[in-house]
């Protein structure tokens, strides 16, 4: 997940003597006493809203406070970036600071404009293009999450040497004894945040237009579908064969227990972290183009991929049926993930900051 590729960012850079500030925007964190003080403990100095010097210490005094130390900022997302870009800067016009992309949002609204013709959106999507390439020109290094986003990055802003590319950290994880093999496994599993309107899409998809044929000739099949603030338009999906489970506080089980992750979506951009979290639990996937993008799959794309329905249902048969084909993808998991591990993203990040 993001969270957790950024805790264990946090960690490389302090283990490599970086010292680390962290001032959570977001008030789900900042006033999260658990939060804070597990970054305490690893030697972060965290912002925290209290008393200081007899006045409430805001997010700008901590700024002003700690800006004679900062070598570098690093700001996440373009709202992030452009509430503090230009206060940092001011307190210290020597502090470095990083665009972090996150995706590029530009990108993810245009795909969904192209799927659904709505106006607004295309209009939402080109206002956050420039923002979002204001950030690029007012940064003093940018950091794209794949590489195809930092290409469709330069078709709009020309300065590739700004550009570095930090993905999502997946570890690669070798099979332990208590691993599931293919006959011990069943059903179809898809993961993702109802928050986020291609998961939705993808869920409506999956339920009206690809499960149909794959129930044509598997019947018996079963849709486990699990993510956080599920829409009423997908809660209304709920029955024996396609089962709505909304938040579950440990996935792990369905994903030791799924034969097959699923992850049909028409629209988005940057890294996938459904994706990747798959992969390191050696669960075979199917999934899109826009699914797979950031991910080398090899030779196995042609098994692993697809952009229609009854393409997308072939190879999920395929892929369910086969127990040879099964354990083939299941073992090149490992492989696919390499350039996500910790080591390969720490080494770029650390190259960056030298």
């Amino acid at each position: 997940s993001l969270v957790g590729s950024e805790m264990c960012i946090r960690d490389r850079l302090l283990k490599n003597d970086v010292g680390v500030f962290l001032l959570a925007d977001k008030k789900l964190y900042r006033y999260n006493s658990e939060y804070i003080n597990f970054y305490k403990k690893l030697g972060v100095i965290v912002y925290e809203p209290k008393i200081y010097n007899g006045k409430l210490l805001t997010k700008k005094d901590f700024i002003e406070l700690i800006s004679p130390q900062l070598n570098y900022a690093w700001l996440h997302r373009p709202k992030v970036f452009k509430r503090f870009s230009n206060f940092i800067k001011s307190s210290n016009s020597k502090t470095q600071v990083i665009y972090d992309m996150c995706d590029f949002h530009y990108v993810r609204l245009l795909r969904e404009y192209e799927h659904n013709k709505n106006e607004d959106t295309k209009i939402e999507a080109e206002r956050n293009l420039i923002s979002e390439i204001e950030s690029c020109k007012a940064a003093d290094i940018i950091f794209a999450i794949t590489d195809e986003d930092k290409q469709k990055v330069l078709e709009h802003y020309d300065n590739k040497d700004k550009i570095k590319v930090i993905s999502n950290i997946h570890q690669p994880n070798e099979k332990s004894s208590s691993f599931n093999e293919f006959s011990k496994r069943s059903n179809i599993l898809f993961i993702g945040n109802f928050r986020h309107k291609p998961n939705i899409d993808a869920v409506l998809y999956l339920h009206e237009e690809i499960m149909p044929l794959i129930w044509k000739s598997h019947p018996e099949i079963i849709v486990d579908v699990v993510g956080s603030y599920p829409t009423d338009n997908v809660k209304a999906l709920h029955s024996d064969n396609f089962k709505i489970h909304g938040f579950v506080d440990d996935v792990s089980s369905f994903f030791n227990s799924s034969r097959i992750f699923f992850a049909p979506l028409r629209y988005g951009a940057g890294i996938k972290g459904k994706i990747g979290q798959s992969l390191e639990y050696n669960l075979p996937l199917v999934t899109t183009d826009v699914g797979a993008e950031g991910f080398d799959f090899g030779n196995y794309s042609e098994v692993m991929i697809a952009n229609n329905a009854q393409e997308l249902a072939e190879k999920v048969i395929a892929l369910y049926s086969d127990q040879s084909l099964w354990n083939s993808v299941s073992d090149y998991s490992k492989t696919i993930l390499e350039p996500f591990s910790l080591e390969s993203i720490e080494t770029t990040l650390v190259d960056t900051i030298n």
